[in-house]
């Protein structure tokens, strides 16, 4: 049995630890606020943006009437065999299993597209180290190329996650509109955490390209937050003053909406054609800003709800060994007063 020094001495490493856990837990809960107010903020230009293309495709032929084909290269949709897949993780650990979730979802989709060329690009430090234990790195495949399929690393960008900036997100879409138009690559899919609120939250594999419906996310597949992961997401939201339920758009929405919808026949300065050619690929990085954000909030959210657990954790873990360095304390002082009785008896 373990003495009262090495008792105590654990009892103060549990409770420096503890300290540092409920500091984390608090960082946490302040970025999660930041990250859920920059991602509402992105919300007007993405919805205006969604509403003018909806309003342009109701005005602008997008199919060419001499030859019957789309107009736009990104509606055009091709038999996948070279597919590009953009895993978005986080850039740090403790939090949780919003790593592992990811990548268990990533695995889930690169299996289903087994027999095909699949290019992977890792957002995050995690999903890299974890893809480039897996498969090997490669450069992108070119339109012409022979080589049997095989799944590659082909690109990565480690610690983009702290301060996202919507340049990532538009150079990222270019980099993919190019590489679609060229026909490199067949589809575009994106594996994140949407993130609604701390209790509302999916894992998601969504295709970006190519554009099957303008202001209708396609989701190849969809994880809903288990009952038990969203009554300790509530806990630790209560504990740190997270809002728990998402912020309510609703006239947002409608009043964006309203814009598409409306009986008015808009005179644009350039043609309905052109302005729809020059604005489809923004909306493209419209879809994947959003996504970024998101990704980041349920992240910091996973780590508030990690660190809340290990403090209450710790806290039980003192309380037990106290009680246990209490018994020592005790059968040591019994022992004592044994030993004096037996040797007053003695004598």
């Amino acid at each position: 049995m373990a003495n009262i020094l090495d008792i105590r001495r654990r009892i103060r490493s549990v409770i420096n630890t503890r300290q540092i856990t409920r500091a984390m837990k608090m960082v946490s809960a302040a970025r999660l606020r930041r990250a859920q107010e920059r991602a509402l903020a992105a919300r007007p230009y993405a919805q205006m943006l969604t509403n003018v293309l909806k309003s342009l495709v109701s005005r602008a032929d997008i199919y060419d009437p001499a030859t019957g084909e789309l107009v736009h290269p990104l509606l055009v949709k091709r038999s996948e065999r070279n597919v590009l897949l953009i895993v978005v993780t986080g850039d740090k650990g403790l939090a949780g299993a919003f790593n592992a979730n990811i990548l268990k979802a990533a695995v889930r989709f690169l299996d289903s597209k087994s027999g095909k060329n699949i290019e992977i690009e890792a957002i995050g430090r995690k999903g890299r180290d974890f893809l480039r234990r897996r498969f090997r790195s490669a450069e992108p495949r070119k339109a012409d190329s022979a080589e049997a399929p095989r799944t590659t690393l082909v690109g990565e960008q480690v610690g983009v996650l702290n301060k996202i900036e919507f340049i990532l997100a538009s150079d990222l879409a270019e980099r993919l509109i190019e590489r679609y138009t060229r026909a490199e690559i067949d589809s575009v899919y994106l594996v994140y955490n949407e993130f609604k609120s701390v209790i509302a939250q999916r894992l998601v594999v969504e295709q970006l390209l190519p554009i099957e419906q303008i202001g209708a996310p396609a989701v190849a597949q969809a994880k809903e937050m288990e009952l038990e992961e969203k009554q300790r997401a509530l806990e630790a939201a209560k504990g740190a003053g997270v809002a728990i339920r998402p912020a309510d758009t609703r006239e947002m929405d409608a009043h964006a909406a309203a814009f598409a919808a409306a009986p008015v026949d808009y005179i644009y300065e350039q043609p309905p054609q052109e302005l729809f050619r020059a604005l489809l690929p923004k909306y493209v990085s419209t879809q994947i800003f959003p996504a970024l954000l998101e990704s980041a909030a349920a992240e910091h959210a996973a780590r508030m709800t990690a660190m809340e657990w290990a403090t209450n954790n710790a806290s039980d873990m003192i309380d037990s060994l106290t009680l246990a360095m209490n018994r020592v304390r005790q059968a040591k002082i019994t022992k004592e007063i044994i030993e004096i009785v037996s040797g007053a008896a003695a004598s």
